[in-house]
């Protein structure tokens, strides 16, 4: 009864002072590390790009490898995670009445893990023992130092997707037969599919660990990629997923508008987490060693992702049109003037919103066997990887930014930094046009990922590579300038902007809208549907990968 009281009035005092510091710290402490890291992985990719293009040739100590592999680690697993955590406790902490104590201590002691596992993957790179890249497929072999770094990462986003999990389940305790709160349920979704996809992965690490310090001769390599991949494909829709919140939630409220449907919005969240884990295998389409019936089963697994992203669209632009028709837009194109387009908040989710319809076809073209064998070893799926993560999420990020800083650091957003951000996201949107444009089309051509600038003995082909690898190295060069203005924005936001308060923008279900059915809340069920489905479709070839080995390769540095 006491707890319930307490609860009660944490409950009512967090919504009457508007934001509780010690959760604000904890937001702000993540996403200041957030946006220091994306800085340091901004001047990598620059690096990268110049080189690429041949213009800039990097010093001994710091060569295109060890680059490209920083560069990967930084923003696909560091940037990306600690903005996720910092803006889904946010959340939390917002609708669910605050953080519990023992939730804080889960998310410092993942925010210490993490760090600790940073620096351990960090400094075998910068010895130049680990060059292996984002991926590190064996039979490349980094330092040993390298993996038990990613094994304390690893922990530490576990312990944040507990941590959510526990709020979650004292709300529902305390609030029996009632919706968890949209924003929260969609953090639910997320960190379900964050913890079982970080499985495959910890189990490869695990298993690559007594490898690299020689206790074992050889590797499997086809178990290592299965595994690997069933955390990385799905690692880029955990960050689609959280991009995907701030559209459903976020972005009718920024326009004076409410969501579409609060039952379709969670069955996309529950279709999202069940299809995941299982599109792994599409990246792994042209590798020897699966049978024909399981990549035609992963196609059609990998497809199906897309139907959820689908009802997205749909959804999201009924949204904009219904909202802008009540505000007096009229015609079939013209209500689009009705849209806050000089708000940065809503334009970078706008431009992160329609950004993934090529950026999904372009993946639809890589689950095609006969497609994905055209471009699978070449600059196309670079151009891909920047189109998904570059601008769907970090344009929704940034967009995020805009109003969570201020919200968490007791500010506001002026004028002055809305317009800078309005620059800032046409700058970094513009950069990436170039950059990804260029990547698609001359990986068309034939040129291969993951190497260094090279004219292969002057080729005709490969100097035909050339006017796309300077767009390539333009794109860049927009790039950063988009990415210190954006850090700027965010340190200007956090320390320095006027102090007020400033909404966490959460909109409210359509009026009138029929009740939401309660078997959406029943997530035991369906996470149960999603290790089914994740047991149909890797069981099978990963029992034929280890019964049926080959025999194992033992460990190489090319670098």
């Amino acid at each position: 009864m006491e707890t319930a009281i307490n609860q009660t009035f944490k409950t009512k005092a967090t919504k009457l002072l508007g934001v509780n510091k010690e959760d604000a710290k904890i937001s702000k402490t993540y996403l200041f590390v957030s946006f220091v890291i994306l800085l340091v992985g901004g001047f990598l990719g620059l690096a990268q790009g110049l080189n690429r293009a041949g213009l800039l040739e990097l010093p001994s100590w710091l060569n295109y490898y060890q680059v490209l592999t920083m560069h990967g680690v930084f923003m696909l697993l560091a940037f990306t995670t600690f903005f996720t955590f910092g803006y889904l406790y946010a959340g939390l902490s917002h609708e669910l009445g605050g953080l519990l104590p023992k939730v804080r201590k889960f998310v410092w002691t993942a925010f210490a893990s993490k760090i600790i596992g940073a620096v351990l993957v960090v400094i075998p790179i910068l010895m130049n023992e680990a060059s292996v890249m984002y991926t590190f497929y064996p039979p490349l072999k980094a330092h040993p130092m390298f993996y038990i770094g990613l094994v304390f990462f690893a922990v530490g986003m576990w312990l944040c997707n507990v941590g959510a999990f526990i709020q979650v389940a004292n709300w529902r305790k305390n609030n029996k037969g009632k919706h968890v709160p949209i924003f929260s349920y969609f953090a639910t979704g997320i960190n379900v599919l964050m913890f079982f996809a970080l499985i495959p992965v910890a189990i490869e690490v695990l298993y690559l660990i007594p490898w690299s310090l020689g206790w074992v001769k050889t590797v499997n390599v086809m178990v290592s990629r299965t595994l690997f991949w069933a955390f990385g494909h799905t690692l880029v829709n955990i960050w689609y997923l959280t991009a995907t919140s701030a559209w459903y939630v976020i972005a009718p409220k920024l326009i004076g508008g409410r969501r579409w449907s609060d039952t379709l919005t969670r069955v996309v969240i529950i279709a999202l987490v069940i299809m995941n884990i299982t599109g792994g295998f599409h990246h792994q389409i042209i590798d020897p060693g699966i049978s024909l019936p399981v990549k035609m089963m992963h196609v059609f697994m990998s497809l199906a992702i897309g139907f959820p992203s689908l009802m997205t669209a749909w959804a999201m632009f009924a949204v904009f049109e219904k909202t802008a028709r009540k505000q007096g837009g009229k015609g079939l194109i013209g209500w689009y003037k009705k849209m806050p387009w000089g708000d940065v908040r809503f334009l970078a989710l706008f431009i992160s919103m329609a950004s993934f319809a090529p950026a999904g076809a372009g993946g639809i073209a890589q689950t095609t066997n006969q497609l994905d064998t055209v471009v699978h070893n070449t600059m196309w799926i670079v151009g891909h990887f920047h189109l998904t993560l570059g601008v769907t999420v970090a344009l929704a990020f940034f967009g995020i930014s805009y109003w969570l800083v201020p919200y968490i650091s007791g500010r506001v957003l002026t004028p002055q930094i809305n317009k800078l951000g309005v620059i800032q996201t046409w700058i970094w949107t513009i950069g990436m046009i170039f950059m990804s444009g260029a990547m698609h089309t001359v990986g068309l051509f034939g040129s291969p990922r993951r190497t260094s600038f090279t004219t292969y003995g002057d080729h005709a082909t490969a100097l035909g590579w050339n006017p796309y690898m300077m767009a390539m190295a333009v794109g860049g060069t927009l790039l950063i300038i988009g990415v210190i203005l954006q850090v700027y924005a965010v340190i200007n936001m956090m320390f320095f902007a006027p102090k007020g308060e400033t909404e966490f923008p959460i909109a409210e279900a359509e009026e009138n809208a029929s009740p939401t059915p309660y078997w959406t809340e029943r997530w035991g069920l369906w996470i149960v549907v999603m290790l089914l489905v994740v047991a149909m479709a890797y069981v099978v070839p990963l029992t034929e990968f280890i019964v049926n080995a080959p025999p194992g390769s033992p460990g190489f540095k090319t670098w």
